[in-house]
C-alpha cells in the first residue's frame, strides 16, 4: 500500500520517486485522500531536494491527466499561447494577447492569479466591472472562433491538481523551485491545447528566478517539456530587477496597458512587447517587422481587440477606462539630484501588497484600486523635488511607510547604463 508519508520521506531523503508513485500522489491529492498539510510537506521536500528531469516530466503529465484537456482543433489556424513566470507590474498579457490577435492569429489563453508579491493577469482583468474569467470550454472556443482571442481562468476540471497546488505553494514558501514551476506552467499550457507556446521567464530581484543561471535552467526545462509533448516552445529570459513599466496594482496596470495601446506608454516597455509579439507571430508562421507590429499596437487595432474581448466576457467598456478610485494619492519626491540607480522590484511588490494590491494568503481579498505609479525608472535623471512616484492607498501613509518607500529609491550621482536582459532559448 502506498502512503503519502512514505513518499514525503523518500523525497526528503533525496531519493527518486517512480512514475507510479508520482501518479499516485497527484491522483490522491486531487481526490482528497492526501490533505493539504501532507502535500505542503512534499512540496517543501522537493524545494530542498529537487527532482530529476524524468520526475519533472512525470509530475507534469500527472497534473495534465488530473483533469480535462481542451481540444482547440475546432479553431482554424495555429493557436499560440504565452506565459510569464511572474513579476512585479507585469501587465504584458493585457497588451500582447490583443496585439497578436489583431494580426489574425488566434490566442486562446488561460491565465493565473497573483502569487505573493507578483501580480496575476486574472486579478487585473477582474478589476474591470463585470469581466468574467470563467467560461465553459465550449464558450471559450466559440469566443476565439468569433473574435480571435480569450483570456480565462483555469477551471476546476482542467489541470485540477495544479490549481490546488498553485494556491498551496503561494502560502507555504515553495513557489520558487524549478521542478514545481516548470510542471505547473507546462501542465497548464499542454492541457490548454495551444499548438505553440511562448514563455517569458523573468529573472532578478522581483522574479522567482534570482540568477541568470536559474532562469536558463528553468527555460531549458520547460522548452524540453514542450518539445516532448509535441508543442513547439520558445523561452525568452527578461529582466525583473525593477518593476515592469510604471504601474503596480490591478486597476493601475490596466490603465497603463491602455496608455501603451494608445501610443502613450514608456518606449522600453512598448519595444519589449513588440519583440514578444514578433516571436509569437513567428511561432504562428507569420513574419512581421517590428515597425508593422508597433503600428498595430498604437493605431487602435490592438486596442479594438482588447475592447472586443472585454465586451464578450461581460466587462463594462466604460469601466475599462475608469481611473483608480483609491481615496488617497501620495506623491513621492526625490530628496536629491542624480540618477535613479535602483527600484528593487521585490520591495515595491511587497509594499503594494501591503496596500491591498496583492495577497499574503490565498483567502485575502484584493483591493483593485491601490498600488504605485512610477514617474521615474532606473537610469532616469532627477532633480531634488522631482516627482518619482504616486502611491494610491485607502488611507494616509504612515511616516514609517513613507520612510520605507524612499529608502528603496536608490539615487546615484553618476549616470548609469541600463542593461536589459533579453535572451531567447529554443
Amino acid at each position: 500500500m502506498v502512503r503519502a508519508v512514505d513518499l514525503i520521506q523518500k523525497k526528503r531523503d533525496g531519493h527518486e520517486l517512480t512514475t507510479q508513485e508520482i501518479n499516485w500522489l497527484i491522483a490522491a491529492y486531487t481526490d482528497g485522500r492526501v490533505p493539504d498539510y501532507q502535500m505542503s510537506a512534499f512540496a517543501m521536500a522537493v524545494y530542498f531536494k529537487g527532482m530529476t528531469t524524468r520526475e519533472t516530466h512525470d509530475l507534469t503529465m500527472a497534473m495534465v491527466n488530473s483533469g480535462e484537456q481542451i481540444d482547440l482543433s475546432a479553431i482554424s489556424g495555429i493557436k499560440v499561447d504565452k506565459h510569464s513566470t511572474g513579476g512585479v507590474g507585469d501587465k504584458v498579457t493585457l497588451i500582447l494577447v490583443p496585439l497578436v490577435a489583431s494580426f489574425g492569429v488566434p490566442v486562446a489563453k488561460m491565465s493565473g492569479r497573483g502569487l505573493g508579491h507578483t501580480g496575476g493577469t486574472l486579478d487585473k482583468l477582474e478589476s474591470i466591472k463585470g469581466y468574467r474569467i470563467e467560461l465553459s470550454q465550449a464558450d471559450f472556443i466559440k469566443q476565439v472562433q468569433k473574435i480571435g482571442l480569450a483570456v480565462i481562468g483555469q477551471s476546476d476540471s482542467l489541470v485540477k491538481a495544479d490549481k490546488m497546488l498553485y494556491a498551496l505553494r503561494d502560502v507555504t514558501a515553495t513557489v520558487d523551485i524549478i521542478p514545481l514551476i516548470a510542471s505547473s506552467i507546462m501542465s497548464k499550457k499542454i492541457a490548454a491545447g495551444a499548438d505553440r507556446i511562448l514563455l517569458d521567464v523573468t529573472v532578478g530581484d522581483g522574479a522567482f528566478m534570482k540568477t541568470l543561471e536559474e532562469a536558463e535552467t528553468l527555460s531549458k526545462t520547460m522548452v524540453a517539456l514542450g518539445k516532448e509533448m509535441g508543442r513547439r516552445t520558445i523561452a525568452v529570459i527578461t529582466d525583473m530587477s525593477q518593476p515592469l513599466g510604471q504601474a503596480i496594482g490591478n486597476r493601475l496596470e490596466v490603465l497603463e496597458a491602455l496608455q501603451i495601446m494608445q501610443g502613450q506608454g514608456r518606449k522600453d516597455l512598448t519595444d519589449f512587447i513588440c519583440e514578444l509579439a514578433q516571436l509569437m507571430l513567428e511561432l504562428a508562421g507569420k513574419q512581421k517587422s517590428l515597425a508593422d507590429i508597433r503600428e498595430h499596437l498604437t493605431n487602435g487595432q490592438a486596442l479594438k481587440k482588447l475592447e472586443e474581448m472585454v465586451v464578450c466576457q461581460g466587462g463594462d467598456l466604460a469601466d475599462l477606462y475608469r481611473p483608480s478610485a483609491a481615496p488617497v494619492i501620495t506623491e513621492i519626491a526625490a530628496d536629491k539630484e542624480g540618477y535613479i540607480k535602483e527600484l528593487p522590484a521585490l520591495a515595491f511588490g511587497l509594499f503594494a501588497m501591503r496596500l491591498g494590491a496583492g495577497r499574503a494568503v490565498k483567502t485575502d481579498k484584493l483591493d483593485y484600486e491601490t498600488g504605485i505609479v512610477f514617474e521615474k525608472k532606473v537610469g532616469d535623471s532627477v532633480q531634488k523635488g522631482d516627482l518619482i512616484a504616486r502611491v494610491y492607498s485607502n488611507e494616509k501613509l504612515s511616516e514609517n511607510m513613507l520612510t520605507e518607500f524612499k529608502k528603496n529609491v536608490k539615487i546615484n550621482k553618476e549616470e548609469l547604463s541600463v542593461n536589459e536582459i533579453l535572451r531567447i532559448i529554443t
